[in-house]
């Protein structure tokens, strides 16, 4: 299966990395980046085939990765319009709708829509999809593979929920590290040494993390077994529930959705 990326930066490493160990074949596997630096990098590290401008790379590949920036998109495209054959175009551009990205490669339609989060530069993220109605089930089995080479996977049917992918899991992991950060403030006023309190956050969302996949009952719940009555968990609960800590999280959340589908109708309006 050969298999082009267009753009070779910190996700598209990620993703050639892990498909890689997965038993995918680096001669396999071409890369279209104008950048020396990054062709040198990519070469080097994976023995990959690369080439600074698309005219350089074999036409119609099985899968046609684009790992470039949601505003340099429709340019970038543009020479590769007419050389997909029967592609599937996967994109992992934020915000960008299939209709548009159909639009820039002339109307082709076997597109599959997806948003990774950073976790999957360590091999651990989460990545929602959608496909348009063109693009048969193997073709979504191996969009799904190349995906999962980063983490794990969730299919949306319904585009319109890709902005909600984006302000859960896509924009998640920096309400995370905001959780993070302001438990490390917290130990540091509580008399901790920075590396301290470092381990104290981290392990602690870690330990947790782990133990909400493993369990099968609700986060409510190990919320409630972990707050006595009248102890320190419950007035540590009650600050933040009077400081809207929960609400916040939420409506920005929401935020985080509506300004997606803001910014798609304004990247897809060329």
């Amino acid at each position: 299966m050969k298999i082009t990326f267009l753009g070779g930066g910190n996700m598209a490493n990620a993703l050639i990395g892990g498909m890689l160990k997965q038993g995918f074949v680096a001669a396999d596997i071409h890369v279209i980046d104008p950048g020396s630096e990054a062709r040198a990098k990519l070469t080097e590290t994976y023995a990959v085939n690369c080439y600074a401008s698309a005219a350089e790379a074999p036409a119609a590949p099985d899968v046609l990765l684009l790992a470039v920036k949601p505003q340099q998109m429709k340019d970038a495209v543009a020479p590769l319009v007419g050389r997909l054959g029967n592609a599937v175009v996967v994109s992992i551009a934020a915000g960008l709708d299939m209709a548009a990205l159909s639009r820039w490669l002339g109307g082709h339609r076997k597109i599959v829509r997806c948003m990774p989060n950073t976790p999957a530069l360590i091999g651990a993220g989460i990545t929602g999809l959608c496909a348009l109605p063109e693009v048969s089930a193997n073709e979504r089995e191996i969009a799904d593979r190349v995906l999962r080479a980063v983490g794990s996977t969730v299919w949306i049917e319904d585009e319109g929920k890709m902005d909600g992918v984006t302000a859960i899991s896509g924009s998640g992991p920096a309400y995370v590290f905001l959780f993070i950060e302001a438990l490390q403030q917290a130990a540091a006023d509580l008399g901790f040494t920075p590396e301290q309190g470092r381990q104290l956050a981290i392990e602690t969302v870690q330990g947790a993390a782990a133990l909400a996949a493993q369990s099968s009952e609700p986060a409510s719940l190990l919320r409630e077994r972990v707050t006595s009555k009248g102890g320190t968990t419950e007035a540590a609960l009650n600050v933040m529930a009077e400081t809207g800590v929960k609400a916040g999280i939420i409506a920005g959340a929401k935020a985080a959705a509506a300004r997606g589908q803001e910014l798609g109708k304004l990247l897809g309006a060329a």
